[in-house]
C-alpha cells in the first residue's frame, strides 16, 4: 500500500485560482488546469461520460493515475464547498450521482455528517477526527490498495507536511494564474526526499512522477 498524491498546478505553482466558489470550484482560470485530462478516454469513462475520447500520453497518465486506488481522501471544498460551517442535509456535493472515484471517500471536516452513499461504489465519509483518522481509515478501507490524496491544495500541503506521500503524480499545465492557492510551500520541515522517476510531456502538460527517496 502506497500513499499517492496527483495534482494538477499552472507554472507559476498555483494548484487553484482566485475565488474559488460553488460556480467556479477551481477559481477564476483554474479550470485550464485540467484542460489536460478532460477529454481523455480514461476521463471520459470514470466521469460517465460515455464511450470515445483521446489516447495517448495524457490519457496513459490518467490511466496510471486511477489505477489502483482504493480509497481516497478529499479536503471539505473538494467535495461540495461550503463555508465550513454545519452540513446542509440536502447537499452531496458537486460530483454528481454516480462520482468517479468508485471506491470510500474521506472527507476532512469539522462536523459531523452519516456516510453518503452514492452510485457506482462510491460512498463519502465525513471525518471530524483530523488527517491522521482519515488517513488509518482509509488504509484500511483500501486493503491492498493504495490511498490518494484527491486534494485540494490545502489537503495536498496538510499530507505532504506529514511526511507520508509516497508518490506525486504533478500535472504542470502551460497556464500563469498569477494569484491562488499553491500547492507547495510552508510545508515545514516534514517533507521527505523524493526523486523523480518520470518526466513526460505532452502538448497540454509536463508529467512528473516523484517517488519517495528511501
Amino acid at each position: 500500500m502506497a500513499v499517492r498524491l496527483s495534482m494538477s498546478v499552472s507554472l507559476d505553482g498555483y494548484a487553484a485560482g482566485l475565488e474559488q466558489r460553488a460556480d467556479a470550484p477551481l477559481g477564476t482560470g483554474g479550470e485550464a488546469l485540467h484542460r489536460w485530462v478532460l477529454g481523455t478516454r480514461t476521463f471520459r469513462a470514470t466521469h460517465g461520460a460515455g464511450d470515445g475520447g483521446t489516447t495517448g500520453l495524457d490519457d496513459d497518465v490518467a490511466r496510471e493515475i486511477a489505477d489502483g486506488i482504493g480509497a481516497s481522501i478529499l479536503g471539505r471544498r473538494m467535495f461540495g464547498g461550503g463555508d465550513g460551517g454545519p452540513w446542509d442535509p440536502a447537499w452531496r456535493g458537486w460530483w454528481g450521482d454516480d462520482p468517479p472515484f468508485h471506491t470510500p471517500v474521506f472527507v476532512l471536516t469539522h462536523h459531523p455528517r452519516e456516510p453518503l452513499e452514492m452510485l457506482g461504489g462510491t460512498t463519502f465519509h465525513f471525518v471530524t477526527g483530523g488527517a491522521a483518522e482519515a488517513l488509518e481509515r482509509a488504509t484500511v478501507a483500501a486493503g491492498d490498495l493504495d490511498v490518494r490524496i484527491g486534494g485540494g491544495a490545502a489537503t495536498a500541503r496538510r499530507y505532504l507536511a506529514m511526511g507520508v506521500v509516497d508518490r506525486i503524480d504533478l500535472q504542470v499545465v502551460p497556464v500563469l494564474l498569477g494569484a491562488g492557492e499553491r500547492l507547495l510551500g510552508d510545508l515545514g520541515d516534514g517533507l521527505p526526499a523524493y526523486r523523480v522517476d518520470a518526466v513526460r510531456p505532452s502538448d497540454a502538460a509536463v508529467h512528473y512522477r516523484l517517488l519517495r527517496d528511501g
